[in-house]
């Protein structure tokens, strides 16, 4: 009923940027929470940031001050801003949303989109 599609990701040198984005698509009523994971060989998926419905984030120690999420509701599209990239930021980047498909429907449905690769290294 709803896909995420990740955009963005690719190969950057230590101390780049880049910005992944997160189209949602299909039977839409509003979104509620946008994250982003991360998950690096051989370890577990990981919140690094995550925006509400009204705006409020937080994010995981590792990244504040050098990422910013956002999220734009006209488009159903979130953002995951970077910079001051590190090579352990490697990982595939998941985005995931928390939608709710009808004004009667509940509970909200999470899902997940496929994945996108960011690799830091010179």
């Amino acid at each position: 009923q709803v896909q995420l599609v990740e955009s963005g990701g690719g190969l950057v040198q230590p101390g780049g940027s880049l910005r992944l984005s997160c189209a949602a698509s299909g039977r839409i009523f509003s979104i509620n929470a946008m994250g982003w994971y991360r998950q690096a060989p051989g370890k577990e998926r990981e919140l690094v940031a995550r925006i509400t419905g009204s705006g409020s984030t937080n994010y995981a120690d590792s990244v504040k001050g050098r990422f910013t999420i956002s999220r734009d509701n006209a488009k159903n599209t979130g953002y995951l801003q970077m910079a001051s990239l590190k090579p352990e930021d490697t990982a595939v980047y998941y985005c995931k949303a928390t939608i709710v498909h009808c004004s009667t429907c509940w509970p909200a449905r999470d899902y997940w989109g496929q994945g996108t690769q960011v690799t830091v290294s010179s």
